[in-house]
Protein backbone atom coordinates (compact mmCIF):
# COMPACT_ATOMS: atom_id res chain seq x y z
CA UNK A 1 0.00 0.00 0.00
CA UNK A 2 1.58 3.27 -1.24
CA UNK A 3 1.56 6.80 1.08
CA UNK A 4 -1.70 8.00 -1.23
CA UNK A 5 -4.01 4.97 -1.33
CA UNK A 6 -5.65 4.89 -4.80
CA UNK A 7 -8.17 2.22 -6.32
CA UNK A 8 -7.67 0.65 -9.46
CA UNK A 9 -9.04 3.17 -11.45
CA UNK A 10 -6.91 5.34 -9.92
CA UNK A 11 -10.14 7.26 -7.23
CA UNK A 12 -7.89 7.91 -3.86
CA UNK A 13 -9.31 5.97 -1.38
CA UNK A 14 -9.20 5.89 2.75
CA UNK A 15 -5.73 4.41 3.57
CA UNK A 16 -7.98 2.45 6.57
CA UNK A 17 -10.39 1.61 4.62
CA UNK A 18 -9.83 0.79 1.05
CA UNK A 19 -13.24 0.31 -0.12
CA UNK A 20 -14.27 3.86 0.73
CA UNK A 21 -13.32 6.87 -2.11
CA UNK A 22 -12.50 9.70 -0.55
CA UNK A 23 -10.62 13.11 -1.35
CA UNK A 24 -9.56 14.59 1.83
CA UNK A 25 -6.24 13.81 3.04
CA UNK A 26 -4.61 14.55 6.30
CA UNK A 27 -2.73 17.21 7.32
CA UNK A 28 -0.04 16.40 8.41
CA UNK A 29 1.18 13.01 6.94
CA UNK A 30 -1.27 13.30 3.38
CA UNK A 31 -2.80 10.51 3.54
CA UNK A 32 -6.17 9.93 2.29
CA UNK A 33 -8.95 9.18 5.08
CA UNK A 34 -12.81 9.15 4.93
CA UNK A 35 -15.38 10.65 6.94
CA UNK A 36 -14.83 8.11 9.88
CA UNK A 37 -11.20 8.49 10.00
CA UNK A 38 -11.23 12.57 9.92
CA UNK A 39 -10.53 14.53 13.14
CA UNK A 40 -11.15 18.14 13.38
CA UNK A 41 -7.49 20.10 13.26
CA UNK A 42 -6.85 23.68 13.89
CA UNK A 43 -6.35 23.53 9.97
CA UNK A 44 -8.25 20.52 8.12
CA UNK A 45 -8.26 17.17 8.96
CA UNK A 46 -5.94 14.92 10.54
CA UNK A 47 -5.78 11.21 10.42
CA UNK A 48 -6.19 9.10 13.77
CA UNK A 49 -2.65 7.85 13.71
CA UNK A 50 -1.45 11.85 13.38
CA UNK A 51 -3.62 12.88 16.35
CA UNK A 52 -2.60 9.98 18.90
CA UNK A 53 0.80 11.06 17.91
CA UNK A 54 0.15 14.48 18.93
CA UNK A 55 -1.32 13.70 22.00
CA UNK A 56 1.94 11.59 22.83
CA UNK A 57 4.00 14.60 22.26
CA UNK A 58 1.82 17.32 23.63
CA UNK A 59 3.84 18.87 27.18
CA UNK A 60 0.64 18.08 29.36
CA UNK A 61 -1.10 21.17 31.68
CA UNK A 62 1.11 22.33 34.96
CA UNK A 63 -0.16 24.38 37.49
CA UNK A 64 1.60 27.52 38.47
CA UNK A 65 3.72 25.48 40.73
CA UNK A 66 4.18 22.59 38.55
CA UNK A 67 1.69 19.89 39.68
CA UNK A 68 -0.39 18.27 36.93
CA UNK A 69 -4.01 17.85 36.56
CA UNK A 70 -3.79 14.54 38.93
CA UNK A 71 -4.23 17.00 42.13
CA UNK A 72 -7.82 18.01 41.10
CA UNK A 73 -8.71 14.41 41.74
CA UNK A 74 -7.79 14.65 45.68
CA UNK A 75 -6.89 11.33 46.04
CA UNK A 76 -4.65 12.32 48.93
CA UNK A 77 -6.99 14.55 50.75
CA UNK A 78 -9.42 12.10 50.79
CA UNK A 79 -6.50 9.05 52.06
CA UNK A 80 -5.92 11.00 55.06
CA UNK A 81 -9.56 11.87 55.83
CA UNK A 82 -9.98 8.11 55.48
CA UNK A 83 -7.03 7.03 57.82
CA UNK A 84 -8.02 9.79 60.43
CA UNK A 85 -11.87 8.45 60.22
CA UNK A 86 -10.01 4.78 60.70
CA UNK A 87 -8.01 5.58 63.76
CA UNK A 88 -10.50 7.24 65.17
CA UNK A 89 -12.91 3.88 64.87
CA UNK A 90 -9.50 1.80 66.19
CA UNK A 91 -9.12 4.31 68.92
CA UNK A 92 -12.78 3.76 70.90
CA UNK A 93 -12.55 0.14 70.13
CA UNK A 94 -9.29 0.10 72.10
CA UNK A 95 -11.26 1.79 75.10
CA UNK A 96 -13.63 -0.34 77.49
CA UNK A 97 -15.79 3.13 77.73
CA UNK A 98 -17.47 2.85 74.67
CA UNK A 99 -19.29 6.18 73.70
CA UNK A 100 -17.53 8.08 76.07
CA UNK A 101 -14.37 7.16 74.13
CA UNK A 102 -16.09 9.49 70.96
CA UNK A 103 -18.47 12.22 73.88
CA UNK A 104 -18.51 12.93 77.31
CA UNK A 105 -15.16 14.48 77.52
CA UNK A 106 -13.98 17.67 77.95
CA UNK A 107 -15.23 21.06 76.48
CA UNK A 108 -18.94 20.21 78.24
CA UNK A 109 -19.08 16.59 76.41
CA UNK A 110 -18.12 17.45 73.17
CA UNK A 111 -15.00 15.43 73.10
CA UNK A 112 -13.80 12.31 73.65
CA UNK A 113 -12.56 10.57 76.05
CA UNK A 114 -8.86 9.08 76.33
CA UNK A 115 -8.58 5.82 75.02
CA UNK A 116 -5.21 3.12 75.34
CA UNK A 117 -4.74 3.49 71.65
CA UNK A 118 -4.71 7.74 72.23
CA UNK A 119 -2.44 6.88 75.44
CA UNK A 120 0.28 5.10 73.19
CA UNK A 121 -0.10 7.19 69.96
CA UNK A 122 -0.20 10.93 70.86
CA UNK A 123 2.60 13.19 71.47
CA UNK A 124 3.92 13.52 75.38
CA UNK A 125 7.33 14.28 76.89
CA UNK A 126 6.89 14.24 80.64
CA UNK A 127 4.01 12.00 83.27
CA UNK A 128 3.43 12.60 87.00
CA UNK A 129 3.96 9.86 88.77
CA UNK A 130 1.59 9.05 91.81
CA UNK A 131 3.75 11.12 93.92
CA UNK A 132 3.50 14.13 91.78
CA UNK A 133 7.20 13.65 90.41
CA UNK A 134 7.76 14.79 86.63
CA UNK A 135 8.95 12.07 84.61
CA UNK A 136 10.29 11.60 81.05
CA UNK A 137 8.04 9.18 79.04
CA UNK A 138 6.80 9.25 75.64
CA UNK A 139 9.09 10.76 72.92
CA UNK A 140 11.11 12.11 75.57
CA UNK A 141 11.58 8.28 76.44
CA UNK A 142 12.68 7.65 72.86
CA UNK A 143 9.04 6.92 71.35
CA UNK A 144 9.46 10.02 68.33
CA UNK A 145 7.36 8.00 66.58
CA UNK A 146 4.05 9.76 68.32
CA UNK A 147 5.32 13.37 66.60
CA UNK A 148 3.66 11.52 63.83
CA UNK A 149 1.06 9.70 64.70
CA UNK A 150 -0.45 12.00 66.95
CA UNK A 151 -1.68 14.16 63.94
CA UNK A 152 -4.24 11.09 63.28
CA UNK A 153 -5.33 11.08 66.69
CA UNK A 154 -8.45 12.69 68.00
CA UNK A 155 -10.59 13.20 71.01
CA UNK A 156 -13.94 11.95 69.98
CA UNK A 157 -16.20 13.06 66.71
CA UNK A 158 -16.55 16.58 67.39
CA UNK A 159 -12.73 16.81 67.56
CA UNK A 160 -12.37 14.45 64.15
CA UNK A 161 -15.12 16.47 61.91
CA UNK A 162 -13.81 19.79 63.02
CA UNK A 163 -10.47 19.07 62.01
CA UNK A 164 -12.07 17.00 58.73
CA UNK A 165 -13.82 19.26 57.17
CA UNK A 166 -11.04 22.00 57.34
CA UNK A 167 -8.53 19.45 56.42
CA UNK A 168 -11.66 18.77 53.12
CA UNK A 169 -11.87 22.28 52.03
CA UNK A 170 -7.73 23.16 52.61
CA UNK A 171 -6.54 19.75 50.96
CA UNK A 172 -8.24 20.05 47.94
CA UNK A 173 -7.24 23.30 46.99
CA UNK A 174 -3.66 23.12 47.89
CA UNK A 175 -3.70 19.25 46.49
CA UNK A 176 -4.69 21.19 43.27
CA UNK A 177 -2.05 23.54 43.14
CA UNK A 178 0.85 21.33 44.49
CA UNK A 179 -0.22 17.75 43.28
CA UNK A 180 -0.44 14.53 45.83
CA UNK A 181 2.76 13.82 46.56
CA UNK A 182 4.07 17.63 47.19
CA UNK A 183 0.52 18.06 49.21
CA UNK A 184 0.96 15.07 51.21
CA UNK A 185 4.64 15.43 52.07
CA UNK A 186 3.75 19.55 53.16
CA UNK A 187 0.39 18.15 55.31
CA UNK A 188 2.69 15.64 57.06
CA UNK A 189 5.93 18.29 57.64
CA UNK A 190 3.30 20.78 59.01
CA UNK A 191 2.34 18.21 61.57
CA UNK A 192 5.16 16.91 62.50
CA UNK A 193 5.96 20.61 63.05
CA UNK A 194 3.37 21.45 65.57
CA UNK A 195 3.85 17.86 67.28
CA UNK A 196 7.68 18.97 68.22
CA UNK A 197 6.31 22.57 68.85
CA UNK A 198 3.65 20.70 71.94
CA UNK A 199 6.37 18.43 72.86
CA UNK A 200 8.90 21.29 73.33
CA UNK A 201 6.91 23.74 75.18
CA UNK A 202 4.27 21.82 76.70
CA UNK A 203 5.59 18.38 76.91
CA UNK A 204 3.56 17.48 80.55
CA UNK A 205 -0.08 17.76 77.71
CA UNK A 206 -0.98 14.55 76.08
CA UNK A 207 -1.31 16.31 72.46
CA UNK A 208 -3.13 14.73 69.43
CA UNK A 209 -5.06 15.76 66.59
CA UNK A 210 -4.88 16.93 63.21
CA UNK A 211 -5.06 20.89 64.08
CA UNK A 212 -1.55 21.51 63.88
CA UNK A 213 -1.34 20.42 60.32
CA UNK A 214 -4.42 22.16 59.22
CA UNK A 215 -2.74 25.76 60.75
CA UNK A 216 0.19 24.71 58.91
CA UNK A 217 -2.14 24.37 56.02
CA UNK A 218 -3.70 27.36 56.19
CA UNK A 219 -0.29 29.07 56.14
CA UNK A 220 0.89 27.61 52.74
CA UNK A 221 -2.61 28.92 51.78
CA UNK A 222 -1.57 32.18 52.49
CA UNK A 223 1.50 32.09 51.20
CA UNK A 224 0.65 30.60 47.96
CA UNK A 225 -1.79 33.57 47.40
CA UNK A 226 0.55 35.66 47.67
CA UNK A 227 2.88 34.40 45.50
CA UNK A 228 0.45 34.03 43.08
CA UNK A 229 -0.76 37.93 43.63
CA UNK A 230 -4.54 36.53 44.52
CA UNK A 231 -6.59 38.21 47.30
CA UNK A 232 -6.27 36.71 50.86
CA UNK A 233 -8.56 38.37 52.46
CA UNK A 234 -11.00 35.11 52.60
CA UNK A 235 -8.25 33.20 54.38
CA UNK A 236 -6.19 35.94 56.87
CA UNK A 237 -9.26 36.38 58.81
CA UNK A 238 -10.28 32.67 59.50
CA UNK A 239 -6.27 32.33 60.53
CA UNK A 240 -6.76 35.12 62.73
CA UNK A 241 -10.30 33.54 64.55
CA UNK A 242 -9.03 30.37 64.83
CA UNK A 243 -6.04 31.66 66.97
CA UNK A 244 -8.30 33.75 69.55
CA UNK A 245 -10.06 30.64 69.37
CA UNK A 246 -6.86 28.87 70.44
CA UNK A 247 -6.14 31.15 72.86
CA UNK A 248 -9.47 31.39 74.52
CA UNK A 249 -10.49 27.90 74.75
CA UNK A 250 -8.87 26.07 77.53
CA UNK A 251 -7.56 22.34 76.99
CA UNK A 252 -6.16 23.52 72.96
CA UNK A 253 -2.63 23.21 72.71
CA UNK A 254 -1.26 26.46 71.82
CA UNK A 255 2.15 25.69 71.07
CA UNK A 256 1.19 23.20 68.59
CA UNK A 257 -1.57 25.13 66.56
CA UNK A 258 1.34 27.66 66.53
CA UNK A 259 4.03 25.42 65.81
CA UNK A 260 1.86 23.83 62.74
CA UNK A 261 1.48 27.56 61.56
CA UNK A 262 4.92 28.64 61.64
CA UNK A 263 6.24 25.33 59.86
CA UNK A 264 3.91 25.83 57.08
CA UNK A 265 4.72 29.37 56.85
CA UNK A 266 8.01 28.08 56.02
CA UNK A 267 6.95 25.06 54.01
CA UNK A 268 4.78 27.16 51.95
CA UNK A 269 7.94 30.21 51.38
CA UNK A 270 9.98 26.98 50.05
CA UNK A 271 7.41 25.43 48.07
CA UNK A 272 5.81 28.55 46.69
CA UNK A 273 8.59 30.92 45.70
CA UNK A 274 11.02 28.28 44.59
CA UNK A 275 13.00 28.87 40.97
CA UNK A 276 11.27 27.21 38.37
CA UNK A 277 14.88 25.97 37.02
CA UNK A 278 15.58 23.99 40.93
CA UNK A 279 11.66 24.01 41.98
CA UNK A 280 11.72 20.27 42.91
CA UNK A 281 15.16 19.95 44.47
CA UNK A 282 14.35 23.31 46.41
CA UNK A 283 10.74 22.09 47.36
CA UNK A 284 12.07 18.39 48.72
CA UNK A 285 14.92 19.91 50.67
CA UNK A 286 12.32 22.76 52.12
CA UNK A 287 10.22 19.39 53.22
CA UNK A 288 12.49 17.29 54.75
CA UNK A 289 12.93 19.40 57.78
CA UNK A 290 10.76 18.76 60.06
CA UNK A 291 8.48 20.66 63.19
CA UNK A 292 3.02 20.90 65.01
CA UNK A 293 -0.29 19.92 67.34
Amino acid sequence: MTTHDVSPVGVPVCYRHPGRETYVRCTRCDRSICPDCMREASVGHQCPECVAEGRRTQRPARTAFGASHIGQAGYATITLVAINVIMLIASALSSKAGGSALFGGGLGGLLGGRTPLLDDLAAIGQCQTTDGQLVPCGVSDGEFYRLFTAMFMHYGVIHLLMNMWALWILGRTLEAMFGPARFLAIYLVCGIGGDIAAYVFQPQGLTAGASGAIFGLFAVLFVALRRLRLSTSAVLPVIVINLIFTISVPGISISGHLGGLATGALVGAGVAYAPRANRTVIQIAVRCPARRR
